[in-house]
């Protein structure tokens, strides 16, 4: 008996790295669009829909809180055994001398309120879209191996999220980026020096558009967004202070993380990421774009590339989000044919682009 031919480790990964159109949030007003072209077979490169309404049961976990929170108010029978955390709670309560029932009543108060307001910031995710963008150092099957920890890390800590917040919460930004860390423990098993360079890095960009066109991020060492104005007609300058950046995955542990001696840490902030870091931009108008991208496409840094990038997105402006991303990553595809008469071939990157255009 003969059995199918088993895909090839880059064959895996380029396919599980790669969201299918099907996946495409449809949210009132606003386009999206991604598209990426590695370098080689498989590349370091990761963009993601996150489409709340197709990937989770809203109605069934919205459902579930508001179970929670009655049962929660619930007193426990003498004698009969724990039916969930507050009950259990309760009962340690109870072996404490301080102990009252107006104590109790009042924890089972609390823990009903906050599943009452987890069921409404679920609410929310009917009209809320998220896009994950990563890019691993260097490119091939080691750097998309990295892209696929970061990818399958968000994914878990995400279902955490939605059970005990029912929202995306800074937290989750703050345990990704332990996840990529290099542990102090793994390291001197493997009898590492300091100035070791093998460590996994990836830059990352998280952000949840709503249909008013709002768009709120993380970014972890990425290019920062472009904004294209319909009405100016051009990229438009956004406040750096709005546009708040931590270095890029696992390099930099907060002073107040309870585990920051057991990774090693370029540098240290003084505390976890909070509401505050969440960078905030809104496009005004239809027609205003926001572009999403990775460092193949533009490192964000040279004006004249900024440029040319520009004249490709109005060339485009009028089109769909689907053609303008095309567009952005033709271009930059095309650009390795100089590197290549260069003899600069080792300059190539993996290349991805994602667009939010508001209709």
């Amino acid at each position: 008996m003969a059995f199918p031919a088993q895909p090839s480790i880059d064959e895996y990964l380029r396919k599980r790295l790669m969201p299918v159109e099907g996946a495409i949030p449809h949210l009132e007003g606003i386009e999206m669009y991604g598209n990426s072209v590695p370098a080689g077979s498989v590349g370091g490169d990761l963009f993601e829909y996150i489409n709340f309404q197709q990937r989770y049961d809203i109605d069934g976990r919205i459902a579930a809180a508001m179970l929670r929170a009655r049962q929660y108010l619930d007193s426990l029978p003498p004698g009969q055994p724990v039916r969930n955390s507050v009950d259990a709670h309760v009962r340690w309560l109870q072996t404490k001398p301080n102990y009252s029932s107006t104590l109790a009543a009042e924890y089972r108060r609390a823990r009903s309120s906050e599943q009452l307001r987890i069921a409404e910031d679920l609410q929310e995710l009917f009209t809320t879209a998220g896009v994950l963008m990563v890019d691993a150092q260097g490119h091939g099957i080691i750097s998309a191996k990295i892209a696929s920890t970061v990818h399958d890390s968000f994914h878990a800590l995400m279902l955490a999220e939605l059970d005990h917040h029912g929202k995306t919460t800074p937290a989750l930004f703050d345990n990704l980026n332990l996840r990529l860390a290099q542990s102090v423990t793994a390291r001197n098993a493997l009898g590492r020096s300091e100035v070791d360079q093998a460590r996994e890095i990836a830059t990352m960009i998280y952000g949840e558009v709503r249909p008013g066109g709002n768009f709120r991020f993380v970014n972890f060492g990425h290019p920062p967004p472009l904004v294209f104005s319909r009405e100016f007609d051009r990229f438009v300058d956004i406040d750096e202070n709005r546009m708040v950046q931590f270095p890029a995955l696992g390099l930099e542990i907060p002073e107040d993380h309870p585990d920051r001696h057991k990774y090693y840490s370029m540098s240290e902030r003084t505390r976890r990421i909070n509401s505050s870091d969440v960078a905030e931009i809104t496009l005004m108008s239809p027609g205003d774009i926001i572009l999403l991208y990775t460092d193949g496409v533009y490192d964000g840094s040279d004006e004249e590339d900024r440029r040319r990038l520009e004249e490709v997105v109005r060339g485009h402006k009028w089109q769909s989000a689907k053609d303008i991303c095309n567009a952005v990553v033709d271009y930059a595809v095309k650009q390795d044919d100089q590197l290549r008469r260069d003899g600069e071939e080792d300059r190539i990157d993996d290349k991805t682009a994602f667009v939010i255009k508001r209709s």
